[in-house]
């Protein structure tokens, strides 16, 4: 008869505390983020996209207003995150150290062996290697299904490098509904 009335009192604590959490979870605590999105980077770490930052590192407490467009004038008071280009994988793809994998939204450069790559690729190698990149997360889907981050990628000297990207003839239109970008747009 104990052993029964232990294990009723247990699932009865376990119920509670699943109910205490789905709670927090659902309404939210004082330290929870009212977001757009969120997502883990490849380090684990969580970002979102939101007004209240909470101290995330790489993601700009200055962009307050979803409201605004970010574009190749205004990106760096505006951007969604930031970091430093450590590695490129190829012309649509990059990773930035403190965010994660990035693919550039909107625009399709040549894999490895199709014409056309290695020219991408140093392109991109060249305006983001070593460097510190703004992003602009699309608000409309945020990762794709590999599990990159999609934005549109700010530097220093162009601005929107999708749109460079498109402009120099290395990448293709790439168009993925939904997305808040449209790559028709830049060309």
């Amino acid at each position: 008869m104990k052993k029964r009335n232990k294990k009723i009192i247990m699932i009865i604590i376990l119920i509670f505390a699943l109910f205490t959490i789905g709670t927090k979870v659902l309404i939210g605590s004082e330290n929870s983020i009212n977001s757009n999105y969120s997502f883990n980077n490849q380090n684990n770490q969580n970002y979102t996209k939101n007004n209240n930052n909470n101290g995330y590192s790489n993601i700009n407490s200055n962009n307050s207003n979803n409201n605004i467009s970010i574009n190749s004038e205004n990106y760096k008071k505006y951007y969604d995150a930031k970091g430093f280009c450590d590695h490129v994988i190829d012309g649509d793809t990059i990773d930035v150290r403190g965010v994660g994998r990035i693919r550039l939204v909107g625009v399709n450069t040549p894999e490895r062996g199709e014409l056309g790559y290695q020219n991408a690729t140093d392109f991109v190698k060249s305006k983001c290697l070593g460097k510190t990149i703004y992003l602009d997360i699309d608000d409309a889907k945020n990762k794709d299904r590999y599990g990159r981050i999609l934005a549109i990628v700010y530097v220093e000297d162009i601005g929107n490098l999708n749109k460079e990207l498109l402009k120099k003839s290395y990448a293709n239109i790439f168009f993925i509904p939904p997305s808040e970008f449209n790559p028709y747009e830049w060309t």
